[in-house]
């Protein structure tokens, strides 16, 4: 009975001083930001279920520098987009992915990493990966965070963290792709018009937005889906011609962005000023990459530096082996890394132009004036 006793003042204790210690020490960590979608953003929570999407294995995470160089399961050679702002805003370190093991402490000081590669709007798309982990589940696990910061710091402190903190949801790319793979089962050849699938993802992503809004959050970056018409692998299976994308593939997208756009400026009517919800329009920005890819120091914005132009697209090298599959010599002189996911060196360049862009690539502020905002 009294081990019992003392054992609960000690927790007591602890929670106490965690408490007056994260107080003291908030103003030092400058960017809390909680993550959300799919292999764009993913930082390793494939790694630890059964999938068929992984980036465990090299040559990937190449030029991450903080893990030496080695995989980090990270779809790309280097830093992914959401790696880039935090840096920008002063965070020393990365949303660890919240499936490793030990994250849950993390939470109430850099926040944590729920994207997953193969991961989707709808709980069907991905299938054929087996393991992911849909957006409904991933704020499934952000609730779970949530409850572990309300033990440590109470409902009122953990209310108070949430609004300054940065949620970004960076999904959708791979429901199109699988609406434009008719060998895909859930889709078949009963899928619905573009026009009905559009706003059927729109749809379910407000919904997903809405109920993150009623967890705590209040500052939302929205990532638009980028010109996947454009990608090596949608120019591969429509056999387009070096430097082509596809209009259709393209168009789909842009009408889903525009209804994603006039969607969040509602939200922003609904619930701000206390909340706000920006756009970041990837898709005009990568555009200008692809278009100009010279005036921005790229040789190549047609083949991926890592797998090959043809399928199955399969990036990799053999440990303990000289087996691997083609790799550019210069990786920051490409756009595409792989047959889906730009390098590191075009993440940069997406990163900036949300960051300090104008409306026109981040509405209606961005990401600088976002990090800034008080309601």
């Amino acid at each position: 009975m009294e081990a019992l006793k003392i054992s609960q003042c000690f927790l007591l204790w602890f929670m106490c001083s965690t408490v007056l210690f994260l107080n003291a020490l908030q103003p030092c960590f400058a960017f809390t930001s909680f993550v959300f979608g799919d292999s764009l953003v993913d930082a390793g929570n494939n790694d630890y279920i059964f999938t068929l999407s992984k980036a465990d294995s090299p040559p990937y995470g190449i030029d991450f520098k903080p893990s030496g160089g080695h995989p980090t399961g990270r779809f790309t050679n280097g830093r992914t987009i959401s790696d880039i702002v935090g840096q920008a805003f002063g965070a020393k370190s990365f949303p660890p992915p919240y499936l490793a093991p030990n994250t849950q402490a993390n939470s109430i000081l850099g926040g944590i990493n729920y994207a997953s590669g193969a991961s989707g709007i709808l709980d069907e798309t991905g299938v054929l990966f087996i393991g992911r982990v849909p957006l409904r589940e991933q704020i499934n696990n952000f609730e779970h965070s949530r409850s572990y910061m309300v033990k440590v710091m109470g409902e009122k402190n953990t209310m108070e963290f949430l609004k300054k903190a940065i949620f970004s949801v960076t999904i959708g790319s791979n429901d199109f792709l699988n609406y434009f793979q008719p060998t895909i089962p859930v889709f078949g050849n009963g899928k619905v018009s573009p026009n009905l699938f559009q706003d059927f993802m729109v749809s379910n992503l407000t919904i997903h937005l809405k109920r993150l809004h009623l967890l705590g959050a209040r500052k939302f970056i929205v990532v638009g889906v980028g010109p996947l018409g454009c990608i090596p692998f949608i120019r591969a299976i429509k056999l387009l011609p070096s430097g082509h994308c596809s209009a259709v593939v393209n168009e789909l997208i842009q009408g889903y962005n525009t209804k994603l756009n006039g969607v969040l400026d509602k939200l922003n009517q609904e619930l701000g000023p206390e909340a706000i919800f920006i756009y970041a329009n990837s898709f005009d920005i990568f555009m200008k990459i692809i278009g100009n890819y010279h005036q921005y120091g790229f040789e190549d914005a047609n083949e991926p530096c890592c797998g090959g132009y043809f399928p199955p697209f399969i990036c990799f090298k053999s440990s303990g082996t000289n087996r691997s599959s083609a790799l550019c010599a210069d990786r920051s002189k490409y756009v595409f890394w792989d047959a889906y996911h730009p390098t590191e060196a075009a993440n940069m360049i997406i990163a900036k132009g949300l960051i300090d862009g104008d409306e026109s690539v981040s509405y209606p502020i961005n990401i600088r004036e976002l990090y800034n905002y008080n309601s």
